[in-house]
């Protein structure tokens, strides 16, 4: 059941030294392309990063909240062509989350390393940095970067208690 996937996914960090098999990729990417866009016009595009020196060198991509990922085996850079649409960071960022509930529904876990607008700590923006890295053509931009791995770290799912009602409202705010 989906609301049970959902309660059960939780940011990781820390993963085991396990490659993620081709076939769970193979899935995860096919879900990425399976995500919804504005009109169809589907501007995302990823890449699959594999290679442990090319994540090692895209975990210094920005100051904060990159660094563990060093320490997964799979990374998948969300871009787009922010020239095809003018809602490419929400379909971006969708198929971001495409990617995490596909990688979780597979005995994955991920976390989501936010690039757009953020720097490095010698003022170079992230997604410049990721551009020259992996060589990504000028007319995209970079989203996020997805870690995903076998978890070597355990968090409890959510229970219903935490749940935050209070933000639900009905008809009118």
């Amino acid at each position: 059941m989906l609301y049970e996937l959902l309660r059960s996914r939780r940011s990781i960090r820390k993963f085991q030294n396990r490659g993620v098999e081709k076939e769970k990729l193979d899935t995860i990417l096919k879900c990425a392309l399976l995500s919804p866009s504005s009109r169809a016009i589907r501007p995302w595009e990823f890449i699959a990063v594999t290679d442990p020196g090319v994540l090692k060198r895209l975990s210094g991509c920005k100051e904060y909240g990159s660094d563990f990922l060093a320490g997964a085996p799979l990374g998948i850079v969300v871009i787009a062509d922010s020239n095809a649409c003018d809602v490419w960071v929400e379909d971006a960022s969708i198929a971001s989350i495409f990617i995490q509930l596909s990688a979780q529904s597979l005995g994955l876990s991920s976390c989501w390393i936010q690039v757009r607008e953020r720097f490095r700590p010698d003022g170079v923006k992230a997604e410049e940095y990721i551009k020259r890295t992996l060589e990504i053509p000028g007319k995209y931009s970079v989203e996020c970067i997805v870690a995903i791995g076998y978890p070597g770290e355990e968090k409890k799912a959510y229970s219903d208690d935490e749940l935050l009602y209070g933000k639900i409202h009905v008809n009118s705010f």
